[in-house]
């Protein structure tokens, strides 16, 4: 009886060691792994290490019979039948298209094609060519394997340079030929829009290894989100912090709706996401908005901004009235749109993006057009969207590969699928209209 006893007590004092180690071994995880000490840059570059190395794999693979799940994440299988690589009606509006994409063997895309998809131009803006030293990243942030990066945010300038994001790695442009011009080392992504004077107006971050006294509650590593104004040239004209911007204006509220826990209001990691930053068109009729005003996209707190450059006021705020937007664009002096992701659980089950027009002054809002059954359109991230002059509009399906044009009515009067093999599609960052007078710049006039 005695040794029956202490056979149980040993096994419940071995139980418990067990289990302490397992909470301790669990704990001590989560302090490596929050305070980046040793051996997490070890375990975070295995991980890397591994990733890259399948990544390099995949890129030779027969891609044909892999399933979803299967494929590399700019890669996706759609149902058949497997719908045209180019639609076009007369209904289109006419001109040329600036693609950036992830093409087959996952090699980064930059291309104009015309209105039935063939290739008037392409740049090669192959990360290992374009910024071989880029010694402002990190190592643990510095490209390993293709495709290295995201061309997400591009723009042609007047002379028909392109100038494009390596999405939160740098900004770079290049001429028509494909020579670097100047590549600028902030830590650039999603967006680029051009204005009167022929700025660029840019998303931005600055990322914090250690504290910053401006932001209490902010456990690093972090990142400050930032708005970049840089002149076709290159060179920085302003910066605005869009942390300070919601403090500045009372907001502090949504900088910390991302807490930790309940019994805290410190944040950590990438908690506003700035994905859009658009300063009002001088051509525009001011209204409720005017000139100096900047409209502002916050993915991961759902809120779009307006604030003016000069008084730094917010002047325009709304939250929860999309689900991870992106791409805000000024319609007139008193409305925008919005690519509203619409992204509402972990897969698609069922839901559909939309187009939302928001009206400033009364502070209303409607649909403008939303996939459906029949018409389907989601993205769960990603995601562009352009008024063409005809009263047109051309959305960009980021992850489904695609772009399409819709009338006033809501009907697709032009498409184009990114196939990077039979049934498989690559991730399409951006299409975006061109006038057909670009042509003149690559000798296809």
């Amino acid at each position: 009886m005695g040794s029956t006893i202490t056979t149980i007590r040993d096994r419940i004092a071995l139980l418990f060691f067990f289990t302490a180690t397992a909470l301790f071994i669990f704990g001590l995880g989560i302090v490596v792994a929050k305070k980046e000490i040793f051996p997490y840059t070890v375990l975070v570059r295995a991980k890397e290490g591994y990733k890259e190395l399948r990544m390099q794999m995949l890129r030779f693979e027969d891609l044909s019979s892999k399933s979803n799940d299967e494929l590399p994440p700019d890669y996706r299988r759609l149902d058949e039948p497997y719908p045209e690589p180019v639609r076009n009606t007369n209904q289109a509006y006419p001109g040329l298209n600036l693609v950036t994409s992830v093409a087959d063997k996952l090699e980064l895309s930059a291309k104009i094609v015309d209105m039935d998809g063939r290739e008037v131009h392409a740049w090669n803006v192959d990360w290992f060519r374009v910024w071989p030293d880029a010694d402002h990243l990190p190592n643990e942030r510095t490209p390993k394997s293709k495709p290295g990066a995201a061309v997400h945010g591009a723009v042609i300038l007047e002379n028909g340079d392109l100038v494009f994001n390596y999405s939160k790695l740098g900004l770079v442009r290049l001429d028509r030929d494909g020579n670097v011009v100047w590549r600028l080392p902030y830590l650039t992504h999603h967006s680029i829009e051009v204005d009167e004077n022929g700025n660029l107006w840019v998303s931005s971050q600055k990322y914090h290894k250690e504290g910053d006294e401006r932001f209490p509650n902010r456990i690093p590593p972090f990142y400050e989100e930032t708005i970049l104004e840089i002149t076709p040239e290159g060179r920085v004209v302003e910066e605005w912090s869009v942390d300070e911007l919601l403090s500045e204006n009372g907001q502090e509220g949504l900088l910390n709706l991302g807490s930790l826990d309940n019994y805290s209001t410190q944040i950590h990691g990438d908690t506003l996401h700035l994905n859009d930053v658009e300063p009002f068109p001088a051509t525009m009729k001011e209204d409720f908005f005017g000139q100096g005003d900047v409209l502002v996209s916050l993915r991961n707190i759902n809120t779009v901004f307006v604030f003016n450059r000069y008084s730094r006021k917010i002047k325009f705020i709304c939250t929860g009235w999309f689900v991870r937007q992106h791409d805000p664009d000024f319609i007139d002096g008193n409305s925008f749109s919005v690519f509203d992701n619409n992204f509402i659980a972990p897969e698609a089950h069922g839901q559909q993006s939309r187009i939302v027009i928001v009206w400033a002054r009364d502070k209303t809002s409607r649909v403008f057009f939303e996939g459906s059954p029949g018409k389907p359109f989601y993205t769960d991230i990603g995601g562009k969207h352009q008024w063409l002059p005809n009263g047109n509009l051309l959305i960009t399906e980021s992850h489904m590969g695609r772009a399409f044009e819709i009338n006033q009515a809501g009907e697709i009067v032009w498409e184009y699928i990114n196939y990077v093999d039979e049934g498989i599609v690559g991730t399409v960052y951006q299409v975006q209209r061109l006038p057909l007078e670009n042509a003149r710049f690559y000798g296809s006039e």
